[in-house]
């Protein structure tokens, strides 16, 4: 399979994840199942193998910045990089799902949370901790 079009189906993937989670007040076993564990694991073995076959093999490193913009010129280290996106984001938006779940944060507050993680990672999870605060303090029962 050619890099282009395990990025296509990597992402395509991965929207069905954000989409089992929009569904999860209807659906909450299957919703785990599949944006929790499932799509995760399988974009994990892709990048998984993406960089043991290609990270030794680019130029550049962790060591600076430099390092790593040259190390991520590699195409498929590129990619490796972008499945990296897609498996944690995820598996951070299903994070805050059953976090929010297990606390009573009603979806309503959790769904901007989720465009959030989508689009912007680390600043949806911030988005979701300070909702989750913010609930814990209306019902300290629940924190």
């Amino acid at each position: 399979m050619d890099l282009d079009a395990i990025f296509s189906f990597a992402s395509l993937l991965a929207l069905l994840g954000w989409v089992a989670l929009v569904l999860s007040p209807w659906t909450p076993v299957w919703s785990d199942r599949i944006a929790a564990w499932w799509i995760p694991s399988v974009i994990a073995m892709a990048y998984t193998a993406l960089v043991l076959v290609h990270v030794g093999r680019a130029e550049g490193g962790f060591g600076s910045l430099d390092e790593v913009a040259r190390l991520f010129s590699s195409r498929p280290v590129l990619l490796a990089g972008w499945l990296h996106y897609l498996a944690f984001d995820l598996a951070i938006g299903a994070w805050d799902v059953r976090e929010a779940r297990r606390r009573s944060v009603p979806f309503a507050f959790v769904v901007p949370c989720l465009a959030a993680t989508f689009l912007v990672g680390p600043a949806g999870f911030l988005l979701f901790v300070a909702v989750r605060a913010f609930a814990a303090r209306r019902s300290p029962a629940t924190a």
